[in-house]
């Protein structure tokens, strides 16, 4: 990209922009003039006309530029939590805390508008009438996975989660059948066990909910629903709250359907406790 190899014929401002953006491309691609100007401590018009130096019309076509040089760059963890510092800045506690607190509401409020709160009530309807939901995930979301399996089991639904790794899947996916349904959380390129996966799920023509904002299209096509939970800013550190708040809005709406099954449930997983506890003493 033209970036750095123009940067030595601009004036110091001007450089400064250049080298900031060179490195640090995914806040770049977010950021306004303003935020630019602001980050490397000259003007917005200094901003506008080192982008034009730079040979781009304008911001847009520098964004245009930007989002396509990352998304043909792989990325790693540590390339998101790279990025995400560069955003914050380093030894900086308050920013960090601010920035994660910002994102995880951008991310729900992003669930929030009309578009994706439909998506949500159509991935209820469409898990409503499984005798059983299997809920994947692999790496971190493996305990997402595991957590909304045990809120389903809570309020009455049969459940389970699908979090192996490798040939182990298999043994995983050998129960599942033609009155089943999967939520899937899955991000980014497809992998052999996802793929795995979406295979049996159509092999058995079975409801696939897909909870992603990265998924490779040719799977995510798949899928009956695909509700877009946001894992952060793009190309950042992966930060899972608005997964969290998609699962739990499937889950309280699945009990909505089911208000009596689910309160009798609930009613004796309190028994239970209780038993646990030593609150009293059932015989027979």
């Amino acid at each position: 990209m033209r970036l750095r190899d123009a940067a030595a014929t601009l004036s110091p401002g001007a450089q400064r922009i250049a080298r900031f953006i060179a490195a640090n491309r995914a806040v770049a691609l977010g950021a306004s003039a303003a935020t630019l100007a602001e980050r490397t401590g000259t003007s917005d018009a200094t901003v506008v006309r080192t982008v034009q130096a730079l040979g781009f019309d304008g911001m847009a076509e520098l964004k245009r530029a930007l989002a396509d040089t990352l998304a043909a760059t792989p990325s790693t963890p540590a390339e998101g939590m790279r990025r995400t510092l560069a955003a914050t800045g380093s030894n900086d506690v308050d920013t960090a805390i601010d920035h994660v607190l910002a994102t995880q509401v951008e991310a729900v409020e992003a669930l929030a508008n009309a578009e994706t709160r439909a998506k949500l009530r159509q991935a209820v309807i469409a898990l409503h009438p499984a005798r059983r939901i299997f809920v994947f995930g692999m790496g971190p979301t493996a305990a997402l996975a595991s957590y909304a399996a045990a809120l389903l089991a809570r309020t009455g639904r049969q459940s389970r989660a699908l979090n192996a790794a490798g040939l182990a899947l298999a043994d995983q996916l050998l129960d599942l059948d033609a009155q089943d349904a999967l939520l899937v959380l899955a991000y980014g390129k497809s992998y052999a066990e996802v793929r795995a996966l979406f295979a049996e799920g159509k092999r058995l023509s079975i409801p696939i909910i897909l909870l992603s904002d990265s998924l490779d299209r040719s799977l995510a096509k798949s899928a009956e629903v695909v509700v877009p939970a946001r894992r952060g800013r793009a190309r950042q550190f992966a930060l899972h709250g608005a997964t969290f708040v998609a699962l739990e809005a499937l889950v309280l709406g699945l009990a909505s359907l089911n208000p009596d099954h689910t309160l009798a449930s609930l009613d004796r997983l309190n028994d239970l406790r209780a038993i646990i506890a030593g609150g009293r003493q059932d015989v027979g």
